[in-house]
């Protein structure tokens, strides 16, 4: 999934189950500065998307010998907003367990509860609460 600083979702990729989430930069990551979690360092897929054009931002793959702490922990402050928007489609949707039959079907499935969530941000917008807050839209 991706998420803009905001946490409105922009892109929810499929992938299977065995795919690591360094194989998947290629198709997730489009914009000119991106922000990963530490499943996306790696030096040599950072020069690969820098040659084109695209800079990759990861903390360091371990906490403990990480040489940047301070980076890392900043990167892990913008991080926490798209993770907050993953955590509500994981909790509230519960994509994680979305059963189809077919992948259209999943497709489908994901579509909705993927829209439902930006629905749910922008009626938050309009209310002028907090985009993120989308419990308390059924229950204020």
């Amino acid at each position: 999934m991706r998420a803009a600083a905001n946490g409105l979702l922009a892109l929810l990729d499929l992938a299977p189950a065995n795919v690591s989430d360094l194989a998947m930069t290629q198709t997730v990551v489009q914009a000119p500065v991106d922000i990963g979690d530490r499943n996306y360092w790696s030096p040599d897929k950072t020069q690969e998307l820098a040659l084109q054009g695209i800079t990759l931002l990861a903390p360091y793959r371990s906490a403990k010998k990480d040489p940047t702490p301070d980076r890392s922990y900043w990167l892990g402050r913008l991080r926490r907003i798209v993770e907050t928007a993953i955590g509500e489609m994981a909790e509230r949707y519960h994509i994680k367990r979305t059963w189809a039959r077919d992948l259209w079907h999943l497709c489908h499935r994901l579509t909705r509860k993927f829209l439902s969530h930006t629905l749910a941000v922008w009626l938050n917008a309009q209310l002028g609460r907090p985009l993120l807050q989308l419990a308390g839209l059924v229950t204020d």
